[in-house]
């Protein structure tokens, strides 16, 4: 590729040069119609104005409520998810069960919730735990490690 080559990426087009003349095909009214306020200079209506009836967009619901930006949004699992766990594995944190598929990323914070049965010892560390599922772990006699 040469610089004497390369072609521009649109086509070069000259501007429409309106109010020069007859012979240009766009004098007289320049291609703004005749009269009105659209053909005035300055002349238009803002966007979204549809003639003084009732803009689409005010038929829209508006916003309602309000959105904590300090909430704290974590990925839960049940205590019976630990318990389905394979064999091998005694130490459970978020990255472990995101390797296994359990949850999404070990981005969030985990929090461990109480619902099933566990029946062997599990060292499980987690961002929050519900207080039934830390009486589970601790009851098969693993540990909680939270933080």
């Amino acid at each position: 590729m040469q610089a004497h080559t390369i072609r521009p990426t649109r086509p070069k087009k000259d501007r429409k040069r309106v109010g020069r003349g007859n012979g240009s095909g766009n004098g007289t009214y320049s291609g703004r119609g005749m009269k009105g306020q659209k053909s005035r200079s300055g002349g238009g209506v803002r966007p979204g104005f549809e003639g003084g009836q009732n803009p689409q967009i005010q038929g829209l619901p508006k916003l309602r409520g309000f959105h904590n930006r300090f909430r704290v949004e974590y990925q839960v699992v049940n205590v019976e998810r630990l318990g389905a766990l394979p064999e091998g594995l005694s130490e459970v944190s978020a990255d472990v069960l995101a390797e296994l598929g359990v949850i999404r990323h070990a981005k969030q914070p985990l929090k461990v919730l109480g619902d099933g049965a566990l029946s062997r010892p599990l060292q499980v560390r987690a961002s929050k735990f519900s207080s039934s599922a830390k009486a589970k772990i601790e009851a098969a006699g693993g540990t909680v490690q939270e933080g």
